[in-house]
């Protein structure tokens, strides 16, 4: 073929080729990403100590650090997991107790956690003004970058029925102590539900990551995290126990603590883990409603 001539035309079908895209597109926003398009980087060690070593005892939001520690994630998608368990929300004002509300809560606020677990890396800071948004079918989400030096993180959810609200505003803090990096994520949570009258407030404990130049990365959550029913005086006191020197700690990412009313009398024990489960039996002699 001369290399100047024009190949023939060829006949397209355009109506069908809409109908197909078309077609493509409504199922592509039916079906949920099950992963992300790109696989994350093993953490690599080597040259690492070459950022840190002049870092301990510092903050680290103001730092460069090597890419392959982050996620193909920014902080405000990872905002929205903490509706991994919303349902525990939704159905909290149905209850008749103020206790065993409480104690959704509570419940939710731990396994809000859960989505941690082996999550080693960290989320690409957003940008000043960066908004990102979930709906799903019970509950929407928006959460926007509203300040970048200090960087804070916004965020709103609401259930469809109005069956609770939760916002809050986040500020993380990161430190390296020589062996260990420390998330200090700053800031009150709340949640609302309006069909009981109730609100609730609380702040997240922090979460180490271990072994940051040699051996195996593992991570916990410590610290002590306080609910407070503002209209009730009820107040859930849990203890993350940290899991001692080595990954296999039997007390490694267990939680227990109590619901005490305003007279800080003992209503119900809280134990478990925030990676698995989480029980909260009554105490004799309260009686729910």
């Amino acid at each position: 073929m001369d290399p100047l001539s024009r190949p023939s035309p060829v006949e397209v079908d355009h109506d069908n080729n809409h109908q197909e895209k078309d077609q493509a597109l409504e199922e592509l926003g039916k079906a949920s990403r099950t992963r992300l398009p790109v696989a994350q980087p093993d953490k690599v060690n080597l040259n690492l100590w070459s950022y840190l070593k002049q870092c301990i005892g510092k903050e680290l939001t103001k730092i460069t650090m090597p890419v392959h520690w982050n996620e193909p994630l920014s902080l405000l998608q990872r905002i929205t997991e903490y509706m991994n368990y919303s349902y525990l929300l939704r159905t909290a004002p149905s209850l008749p107790d103020p206790l065993l509300r409480m104690q959704q809560v509570a419940t939710f606020a731990v396994s809000a956690l859960a989505s941690n677990n082996d999550r080693m890396g960290k989320p690409f800071n957003p940008m000043l003004g960066e908004t990102y948004q979930l709906e799903q079918d019970d509950f929407r989400i928006v959460c926007e970058q509203v300040c970048h030096h200090p960087p804070v993180s916004a965020f709103h959810a609401e259930s469809k029925n109005k069956e609770f609200m939760f916002h809050g505003a986040i500020y993380p803090k990161v430190k390296f102590w020589g062996k260990s990096i420390e998330f200090q994520p700053k800031g009150i949570l709340t949640v609302e539900l309006p069909l009981a009258g109730e609100m609730f407030t609380w702040t997240n404990v922090n979460c180490v990551v271990h072994n940051i130049i040699m051996g195996t990365l593992w991570m916990e959550h410590t610290g002590t995290m306080e609910i407070v029913s503002h209209s009730t005086g009820l107040k859930a006191v849990i203890t993350f126990k940290p899991g001692g020197w080595f990954s296999g700690d039997s007390d490694l990412h267990c939680v227990e603590g109590f619901i005490i009313d305003k007279n800080k009398n003992k209503l119900a024990f809280l134990y478990g883990k925030w990676t698995e489960f989480c029980v909260l039996p009554l105490l004799p002699p309260y009686r729910p409603c």
